[in-house]
């Protein structure tokens, strides 16, 4: 049952009918739905969810913006921002309600997910059930951010049920390839569509996410000496010859992370430099010649990524150079894949305030502002786009990624009203 907003609570009789007239049902029903449709990054599926964006939109009475995106034509940009998965086709969707001129609020998400790891891990052993348990939604992408999604989607219906009127204009952004890079973002900015103030409903724990850091995808190739594993000292493993790089690129994650910001204050680590995968050798009883390390370089706060490539790059010279195997030997480092440049919203603009006081009237309590470790399309509005961007969202990025993904469902409705507020007074809603 929906909960209802009288008179009061420091909203206008406009913004209290388009707070009732949020459907709680049909929220929780669409995320199910969404969850249910496997849009892995880099699917057909992707494309799937985007036309499913498109057909509710339309239905709404938005003016909807569908195009098929050109990989090679963004392929060839400067700018390209990178991307892991391979992938055929890509569509962005932009819907707009309201009068002429540029939107007052974007309202942004994302509907990829990354892939589900091992089922056995899983509780159910289905990653796409969305499953409700205990008014919880779980399955791959229920805050990662499909929970997100479905928010943004219920402000667009509940606008148009309330029957408002809007004095600005306001537009929601569904976008594909966040997880690996933003080009469906990117590709949004490209086109042209822009806003006065954006917020991408990301995870954020009840915190209000004023800046995050980047991550920039790295791959080494570590080369060492095949041989019989019986006469192993004949040759050189390409996994020892990996270890005194895999030390030096500890220490310069210790050094990096020495004075972060204050944004991240009690996060002892928001510039992790991660290795997630290490493929070395093609036989059990050979010394292994090649070993191929990938991982992410977290990117600090105003830091330019051809910075962060060239502390990696110098930390991993610096270590070959004192290796007798590796000063002859030494290791390539390349950056394939995601390219994510940090990003940030000026605290004093007046969308920060603003989401802390919706926060404040919709849901009764003081929230933080604070940074996040993990790179996100935040920095194509800001940085592409000129749009002043924050993130503010239901769930917990702690269980992103992860086989217990999740989300409370009493966290997804208020966060859900937060917005609906801050909605209902950006683009002045009157009756």
């Amino acid at each position: 049952m929906n909960r209802t907003y009288g008179p009061g609570a420091g909203l206008t009789p406009a913004e209290t009918r388009v707070l009732n007239a949020i459907d709680e049902q049909a929220l929780v029903g669409e995320l199910v739905a969404m969850i249910r449709v496997p849009s892995v990054t880099g699917s057909d599926a992707e494309s799937d969810l985007q036309h499913w964006h498109t057909s509710r939109l339309t239905t709404l009475g938005f003016d909807v913006d569908t195009w098929k995106l050109d990989l090679d034509d963004l392929a060839d940009h400067p700018d390209h921002p990178g991307t892991e998965a391979a992938r055929t086709e890509g569509y962005g969707v932009v819907g707009v309600l309201g009068p002429p001129g540029i939107p007052a609020l974007v309202l942004q998400g994302h509907v990829d997910v990354v892939p589900t790891g091992d089922l056995d891990n899983w509780v159910d052993r289905d990653p796409w059930s969305g499953a409700i348990k205990q008014n919880v939604v779980h399955g791959r992408g229920a805050c990662d951010m499909k929970a997100g999604a479905a928010a943004n989607l219920a402000i667009a219906r509940a606008l148009v049920a309330s029957g408002v009127k809007l004095e600005r204009p306001f537009a929601l952004h569904a976008v594909i390839s966040e997880e690996d890079g933003g080009i469906g973002a990117f590709a949004t900015m490209l086109r042209g569509h822009t806003g006065e103030a954006a917020v991408i409903t990301e995870p954020t724990s009840g915190n209000v996410v004023v800046a995050n850091a980047g991550a920039l995808t790295f791959a080494l190739r570590v080369h060492g000496h095949a041989t019989h594993g019986s006469s192993r000292l004949a040759g050189h493993s390409a996994l020892d010859a990996f270890l005194p790089v895999h030390a030096a690129i500890a220490e310069l994650e210790r050094e990096r992370n020495a004075h972060p910001d204050a944004l991240f204050d009690g996060n002892v680590l928001p510039y992790p430099i991660s290795i997630g995968t290490v493929r070395a050798g093609d036989w059990a009883s050979s010394v292994p010649d090649l070993l191929i390390a990938e991982g992410r370089l977290g990117v600090q706060l105003d830091e330019p990524p051809a910075e962060a490539r060239a502390a990696l790059e110098r930390a991993v010279a610096d270590a070959c150079s004192r290796d007798p195997w590796l000063r002859d030997h030494p290791v390539e480092v390349t950056w394939p894949g995601g390219q994510f440049a940090s990003g940030r919203i000026d605290t004093g603009h007046p969308l920060v305030d603003e989401v802390v006081d919706s926060i404040r009237v919709a849901e009764g309590r003081d929230a933080s502002l604070v940074g996040a470790p993990y790179g996100s399309d935040l920095r194509h509005y800001t940085g592409i786009g000129g749009i002043p961007t924050l993130h503010y969202g239901p769930g917990d990025v702690r269980l992103a990624h992860g086989p217990r993904e999740r989300v409370d469902i009493d966290e997804l409705l208020r966060a859900t009203r937060t917005l609906a507020v801050l909605t209902a007074r950006r683009c002045g809603v009157h009756l």
